[in-house]
């Protein structure tokens, strides 16, 4: 059934038929909406019908049939807030062609979300309501007024981790009288790059986490908070308690979700039967207990599409295990398998060669085009769907260790809002990181929608770029520096050797070291005192202090535009 999401709660479609009813709930749709009345075409089932169908598949159903040619009056918008707030989510709301489902809902709306927010969320689902503009707009969005002492700041970074503190120092240390809000709810801050090697038994968890308030910069002011509600046309953000904080200049720095209920049977089981995950730091200590158990059998290891943090993890996972495997003297005792869902190993090319001579060393059957749908823990079973030829073709695989990366996409309260591009994710210039319609929003790391890695490495070479370019704003100039796409990856190989990957946007090499020092495209011993020191620092120690290593932000050119 071809249904258009305008929210992760809301779809519309077309004519629904009883026999669409299943897929619709294979969906997840707990409720249908039906606003088209009876008799508009002579093939059009009743509305009747198709609630018998819904309530026989455990479907919630109502219908607010609107006119075709007209457009829904005050009566029959009520009707549909009050079904959207007290039915089941998510609906799914059906009409001939899904215009006047788009368009009720855009009105019930009206005055709950801003105006920017349901045009934006209109278009991506490719559904015209420019017609109800005037009517829309008309509509005071709540005033949620701030509660008795809430704050203005001159900056308001949402996001505390590895993007928001490093933009937080950047900007401190070149202004440390700028106001800036911090929001962000979690009391925990982590070094996510770390997990990988706490799974290869390399780090200890406890060493990746720290306590929120001990990196926090001591001259901000944090909101302990989430953010609920983005308002660009107001300049302000609704935080989870209902109040109000409002900005001169906002950062988004959300990160990424990761979406472990994407794949049936995942959830449920991690953390047992053999099935882990390096991407959460409860998770990471397991990998390495099962990696250093097994002695024999099939370890199966996975990468979901783009776009992913980290995109070198996963393949990171295998090499450190297989290392551990190959010094235990287990490896040619365990059958290895890496399933990508990416068509090639690495997406530069450059790459690729160093890393295949790791795959073929040890003797991993990599599965490219390979993408993991299902999860049977109790049965340790892995269904993927695999690319063949034209085809795809379902395939079954036993295993007695499943390390799984899973989906992931922007954060819900981004994808929802009127920052939020085609793909979910904040829609910035990808050379100056700001807005490309709200110019006083600007996005860093991996919320941004721009074709670069999603790295800690990243993050480093953005940070003092949306410092200036905010700075820049706030006196009323132009931005002044231009982020090239830097992204790294420093792939562990082994235990103290990687291949570092680094890059920038349509895949170009960006070394940063001389290649007598590091060659990124061989495997490289690490120093002692690079594996000890410069890493962490530049990584966590650094980022957060606004220390910017071996980081000067380019000035933009102007011919570029941005």
């Amino acid at each position: 059934m071809p249904t258009r999401h305008l929210t992760d709660s809301y779809a519309v479609s077309p004519q629904i038929a009883v026999q669409d009813i299943a897929d619709l709930k294979a969906e997840g749709f707990r409720t249908i909406l039906c606003f088209r009345p009876d008799g508009e075409a002579p093939d059009q089932p009743e509305m009747t019908v198709i609630e018998e169908a819904a309530k026989e598949a455990g479907l919630a159903f109502a219908a607010i049939p609107v006119k075709a040619g007209t457009v829904p009056d005050e009566a029959q918008v009520a009707q549909t807030r009050t079904a959207l707030a007290t039915l089941p989510g998510p609906v799914v709301g059906y009409c001939r062609s899904g215009t006047r489902a788009a368009q009720i809902w855009a009105l019930a709306e009206a005055g709950k979300r801003p105006a920017a927010e349901i045009f934006a969320a209109a278009a991506k689902a490719g559904v015209d309501i420019s017609g109800l503009r005037g009517r829309i707009e008309s509509v005071a969005a709540p005033s949620a007024a701030p509660r008795k002492g809430a704050a203005h700041f001159q900056v308001l970074i949402i996001g505390g981790g590895a993007g928001g503190l490093s933009v937080a120092g950047s900007l401190l240390k070149r202004n440390s009288h700028l106001s800036i809000g911090v929001v962000e709810r979690s009391n925990e801050h982590f070094y996510q790059p770390g997990w990988t090697l706490v799974g290869g038994g390399v780090f200890q968890a406890a060493q990746t986490r720290r306590k929120e308030a001990d990196v926090m910069p001591k001259d901000v002011v944090w909101v302990r908070q989430a953010a609920k509600l983005f308002r660009p046309d107001v300049r302000e953000v609704v935080l989870g308690d209902g109040s109000v904080v409002s900005y001169d200049a906002l950062i988004v720095a959300t990160g990424i979700t990761l979406n472990w209920d994407a794949i049936p049977g995942l959830a449920e089981t991690l953390g047992k039967n053999g099935v882990t995950s390096n991407y959460r730091f409860d998770l990471a200590p397991y990998t390495w207990q099962l990696v250093q158990q097994l002695k024999s059998g099939t370890a199966i290891f996975t990468q979901p599409p783009m776009p992913i943090k980290c995109a070198g993890a996963p393949q990171k996972a295998v090499y450190l295990s297989c290392d551990a495997w190959k010094r235990r003297g287990v490896l040619d005792s365990i059958s290895v398998e890496f399933d990508t869902a990416t068509p090639g190993l690495f997406g530069v090319k450059e790459f690729v060669p160093p890393l295949m001579e790791y795959i073929k060393c040890y003797h991993v059957g990599l599965h490219t085009g390979s993408k993991l749908v299902a999860v049977d823990g109790p049965n340790r079973t892995a269904v993927f769907e695999r690319k063949v030829g034209e085809g795809v073709e379902r395939v079954e695989r036993k295993f007695d260790m499943l390390h799984v990366v899973p989906p992931q996409s922007a954060p819900q309260v981004i994808r929802e809002s009127a920052l939020a591009g085609s793909d979910g994710f904040v829609e910035v210039n990808p050379a100056t990181l700001q807005h490309v319609r709200f110019p006083d929003v600007f996005a860093i790391g991996d919320v941004i929608g721009t074709s670069s890695a999603k790295t800690a490495a990243a993050v480093r070479v953005q940070a003092p770029v949306v410092a200036t370019n905010v700075l820049a704003f706030l006196k009323h100039q132009a931005p002044v520096s231009e982020y090239e796409g830097y992204g790294a990856c420093p792939l562990t190989v082994e235990n103290g050797r990687i291949v570092l990957a680094e890059f920038r946007y349509g895949g170009k090499l960006a070394p940063t070291l001389p290649k007598w020092l590091l060659n990124g495209q061989k495997p490289t011993r690490l120093a002692w005192w690079l594996k000890k020191y410069v890493m962490p620092l530049m990584y966590w120690d650094g980022m957060l202090k606004g220390r910017e290593l071996m980081v000067a932000p380019k000035p933009l050119n102007a011919k570029k535009g941005g």
